[in-house]
């Protein structure tokens, strides 16, 4: 389900460009704007969490990831990701993403993820916890959790 109300991006991360980044069309290849993504979600945790985040003891991940390429993307361009969170529900968050000229304010990409909760011990899918989802509505300030 889409969100009923414009999102309200409280979290943006400008991208450095690369060299790398761009392919024989002149613009940016689409493959990398799933790092930018990945970029964008990892710094997005930290701020929600207000500390680095290790990984290896993670209790969530990503479960679904839906990209839209909008518009594309050139090596002049600057550029950001911003990320929100839109819905929490008790086994699973939704994220969402884009990528913005920071200048026009033309979007580039949208992206929409699914992460769960996951107990990483024992491998398998967990309920979020309140720490997760209290954490999240404070820094988005309103509350997401679904009634």
């Amino acid at each position: 389900m889409e969100p009923t109300e414009t999102p309200i991006f409280h979290h943006t991360l400008p991208l450095q460009l690369r060299f790398n980044d761009v392919d024989l069309l002149g613009h940016v290849n689409n493959s990398v704007y799933f790092a930018f993504y990945d970029l964008g979600k990892s710094r997005y945790f930290e701020a929600v969490k207000a500390q680095n985040i290790d990984w290896k003891k993670a209790d969530v991940v990503i479960a679904n990831v839906n990209a839209d390429f909008v518009s594309p993307t050139y090596p002049s361009e600057p550029i950001a990701v911003q990320t929100c969170t839109t819905e929490i529900g008790n086994r699973s968050f939704k994220l969402l993403q884009q990528i913005v000229n920071t200048e026009t304010g033309q979007v580039k990409g949208v992206c929409r993820t699914v992460m769960v909760g996951f107990d990483v011990k024992a491998g398998t899918a967990a309920a979020i916890s309140d720490e997760w989802k209290e954490a999240i509505c404070r820094f988005e300030g309103k509350e997401l959790r679904k009634k």
